[in-house]
């Protein structure tokens, strides 16, 4: 993404755990930069399904304090953050079903569309896969 202008891009949960991830620094600086140029761009875009995966994944597995944890959340919502509907839910199965995703990638893939964002930013996906039109990248590669 350098040198281009940065593009509405998703953000998977990992992208935002690894900034409380100080056993690896590079993914940490990483995750920060692209994190503040989304920020800084106006084009970085997360679901409520993000926020709550963050939450959990950080003060269980990092042991970050649920104050500290709770007030990064309220940081990264002032990215645009998307509300999954009734009928997300049920697209995102759909999707599970005919891709074989786990239904919580389908539904960042399905959330992600639904909200304009041809790119997602994740480690956890096939990085340069295509999933309903909708890129999957590796920003740690």
């Amino acid at each position: 993404m350098s040198g281009a202008s940065p593009i509405r891009t998703f953000f998977d949960t990992n992208v935002l755990i690894y900034t409380d991830d100080l056993s690896n620094f590079l993914k940490q600086k990483r995750a920060l930069e692209v994190l503040n140029q989304h920020k800084l761009a106006k084009t970085g875009v997360l679901s409520l399904q993000v926020l709550q995966e963050y939450f959990v994944t950080v003060t269980r597995k990092y042991g970050v304090d649920p104050g500290v944890a709770r007030r990064k959340v309220e940081l990264f919502a002032a990215f645009d953050v998307v509300e999954p509907a009734l009928s997300d839910v049920l697209a995102a199965i759909d999707l599970h079903q005919l891709r074989r995703l786990s239904y919580w990638d389908a539904l960042i893939v399905h959330t992600a569309k639904q909200s304009g964002c041809p790119v997602v930013l994740s480690e956890d996906m096939q990085h340069g896969q295509v999933i309903d039109g909708v890129r999957i990248v590796n920003p740690f590669l």
